[in-house]
């Protein structure tokens, strides 16, 4: 089964609202196992709306229309519907009244244009309203079928969950389609798109030779570029049921792993929705280290992300902000000279563990730009970490963009150098098991 999502208004090809509906829909659809290959948006011009649909029924078996149901003269799915299934819309009464209804029990008159909302293409099933005016339609074209439903979420939401993917079902096991398609995202900093695909192309080639053998086998690798939070590779598995499939997905997030592992080190920070501040704060807790941090260009960046983590409390002892050079020297301890050093962060982080009360210091410094400082170019960074024991691990880095980028960029690297510093042996911290 192929569902084509169209998402229908011109206020999503303006960039005044986002497509959310489109997303939640690929992710409901994902998991009852269809097949979305493709997603529109297209203005409130009747033509258009018609070659859209049109459109998605020649690549697919079924398609989810989101919006242009409402009572002003700009909501034209209904007769873009109808058009396409060669039909006149035909007035129901019993959802005159429903609407008249709704508005009265709030002691409102319910505006004539209303009446429109009740309009449906001729053979079309209604999909009663349970929390708006406007109902939503099953339109059988042939074999093929268009849903629609309104563009407001919760009621978008409720009707697909209602009428849509009860429907779908009944369709699939029609056809003898069965199974579920479940995602999984490996999180990773420190590398480029090109090098991940570079060094997971063995694996791909292996999944699509499998696949197009007939075996058991559909995963899937893809990757996904997210800005100052890293890159991810998306695992992505068909199966009969949600533990097959979630049992192929972890075959191959184990295998995954081991290439990434073998080609950058501990490059994968987390799964899904974790963040870096998040993985920083399971590996502190599980070593029952506490951290504080002195942070120069950042200003406060790794501070707010880190208290972010619920239960902060327990290994978070605070933060000291010396943008100003004098506040490093003099809170800090930094010795006098240039400030844009490894030995300034080290100065830095041995001060945030002595300030703070820290078994562990994070410190960091450098030029967000966009103006040399101390003769240093925009996007140097360094930090550092004081440890137990003594350790005090340093870093340079080279980051790219505009201020705020290379601010986001600093504020992350410096939290992935503390988490894989936490991972190293030769630290005194014990590698956890991956897997």
């Amino acid at each position: 089964m192929r569902v084509e999502i169209v998402a229908i208004g011109t206020e999503l090809l303006l960039g005044q609202i986002a497509d959310t509906n489109g997303k939640w829909l690929g992710e409901q659809l994902a998991a009852a196992g269809v097949d979305s290959y493709f997603h529109q948006a297209v203005g409130d011009n009747r033509a258009r709306i018609v070659t859209a649909l049109r459109t998605a029924l020649a690549r697919g078996d079924a398609v989810i229309t989101c919006g242009g149901l409402g009572p002003t003269q700009d909501d034209i799915t209904r007769e873009a519907i109808a058009e396409v299934m060669h039909v006149s819309l035909v007035r129901h009464p019993d959802i005159t009244r429903r609407i008249e209804g709704f508005f009265e029990v709030r002691g409102r008159r319910m505006p004539h244009s209303n009446v429109r909302q009740a309009d449906v293409p001729e053979g079309a099933s209604i999909i009663e309203q349970t929390r708006g005016t406007a109902p939503g339609l099953i339109c059988p074209i042939g074999r093929k079928v268009v849903y629609a439903v309104p563009g407001v979420p919760h009621e978008m939401a409720e009707m697909f969950e209602r009428a849509i993917l009860p429907d779908l079902r009944r369709r699939m096991a029609q056809d003898g389609e069965d199974g579920v398609i479940v995602s999984r995202v490996l999180r990773t900093w420190g590398t480029s798109e090109s090098a991940l695909a570079e060094a997971l192309q063995g694996r791909i080639d292996a999944l699509d030779v499998r696949s197009s053998s007939g075996e058991r086998s559909s995963v899937t690798i893809a990757f996904l570029a997210s800005g100052i939070e890293g890159l991810k590779v998306r695992l992505t598995a068909r199966g009969r049921d949600a533990r097959d499939a979630g049992t192929l997905l972890d075959a191959e997030e184990k295998e995954v792993r081991a290439v990434l592992a073998t080609a950058f080190g501990d490059v994968v920070f987390g799964v899904d929705d974790t963040s870096m501040e998040q993985a920083v704060a399971a590996l502190l807790v599980e070593r029952g280290l506490s951290l504080g941090v002195a942070e120069s260009l950042t200003g406060g960046l790794i501070v707010s992300r880190l208290v972010g983590v619920p239960g902060a409390s327990q290994w978070f002892r605070g933060g000291v902000v010396a943008y100003d050079s004098a506040v490093k020297h003099r809170v800090l301890e930094v010795p006098e000279g240039p400030v844009v050093t490894e030995a300034a962060a080290v100065a830095m982080a041995r001060g945030a563990q002595r300030v703070l009360g820290a078994e562990v210091g994070l410190g960091i410094t450098g030029v967000a730009g966009p103006d040399l400082q101390e003769d240093v170019a925009p996007g140097t960074v360094c930090a550092a970490l004081a440890l137990p024991g003594g350790a005090v691990p340093s870093r340079t880095l080279r980051l790219p963009g505009d201020r705020e980028r290379v601010r986001q960029y600093a504020a992350i690297s410096a939290m992935d150098l503390l988490r894989r510093t936490l991972l190293t042996p030769e630290h005194g911290f014990a590698a956890p098991t991956l897997g």
